[in-house]
């Protein structure tokens, strides 16, 4: 009944009904020790090819004039998201979702915790979403990346796979290799894997991702215990990512869908994981740089 109560408040027409509501989420989420998702804001008039990579980022501190959140991280590496960046911020409470507006206000030390904290400027708006829509309010969408996925079944063949993704990426991106030993550029170099099937990411976090396989395919991942990836952030990475990945968890949702948790596995190749943290770094400066240009 309280989950209930407070989705009802996010619809009072009063602004300081609003304001007083999401600052009770919010407690909530940082009460337990939860989270909540960032995204930078491209914009509505963003075109459908273009993905919006969604970050997890640890609550620490809820101000009357600043949220306080953990630093987006990319496996061990912080990610540089600059003061100004306007964001898009989501909360969930069970099965409800909230989306804002925010903007990061600065990135700066924190004496008791080891790493910078990104300081955010409140909502002045928090929108409930649908549950046919959940990445969507009426000022905000948000595009999900496109994974391909495939059982993988001998993860001692993923290094010729991530070499050659390495390579492509390279030659997509006009880079000369730095290495003698990096093949030719293959459209894709697959390792000994099961049939393909497809998934969306719904985020990353430090180590490993979110992903959301649709129903009709989730039974895939019922026979699998480690995963061969290909995301795709093109353009701003000029070809998708291949990396290795565990499953960890996997739950289904509402809508008979599949949420699930996988870590990202490096352990036969790990040379390949300062790449694809590159990558990904690669992303999130080229977004800014395109948002700086249309600003």
């Amino acid at each position: 009944m309280a989950a209930r109560s407070l989705m009802e408040g996010f619809h009072v027409p009063a602004s300081r009904s609003r304001t007083e509501r999401w600052r009770e989420c919010l407690q909530q989420v940082l009460q337990r020790g939860g989270t909540l998702e960032v995204s930078l804001d491209r914009g509505r008039d963003t075109p459908e090819h273009m993905p919006d990579l969604v970050w997890r980022v640890h609550l620490f501190e809820i101000r009357e004039d600043e949220i306080v959140v953990e630093r987006p991280i990319a496996m061990g590496r912080a990610v540089n998201m600059s003061p100004g960046a306007r964001l898009i911020g989501a909360m969930s409470i069970g099965q409800n979702r909230w989306m804002f507006h925010t903007k990061v206000l600065e990135i700066s030390a924190d004496t008791t915790r080891r790493s910078p904290v990104m300081r955010l400027a409140p909502p002045e708006r928090v929108e409930r979403c649908q549950r046919r829509s959940f990445y969507r309010i009426s000022s905000a969408t948000l595009r999900l990346p496109s994974v391909e996925c495939w059982p993988l079944l001998d993860p001692t063949t993923v290094i010729a796979a991530e070499v050659a993704n390495r390579a492509q990426i390279a030659d997509a991106a006009g880079e000369a290799p730095t290495h003698m030993d990096v093949p030719a550029p293959d459209p894709m170099v697959l390792p000994e894997v099961g049939p393909r099937f497809r998934a969306q990411l719904l985020n990353i976090g430090g180590g490993g991702a979110g992903l959301l396989v649709e129903q009709s395919e989730g039974a895939a991942l019922e026979r699998c215990r480690m995963l061969w990836l290909r995301i795709d952030l093109r353009p701003e990475v000029p070809a998708p990512i291949g990396l290795t990945a565990r499953l960890a968890h996997s739950r289904m949702d509402s809508g008979q869908n599949v949420n699930a948790g996988v870590a990202f596995d490096f352990a036969f190749h790990p040379a390949h994981k300062e790449f694809v943290v590159e990558q990904i770094c690669r992303y999130v400066a080229r977004t800014q740089a395109r948002l700086s240009e249309a600003a």
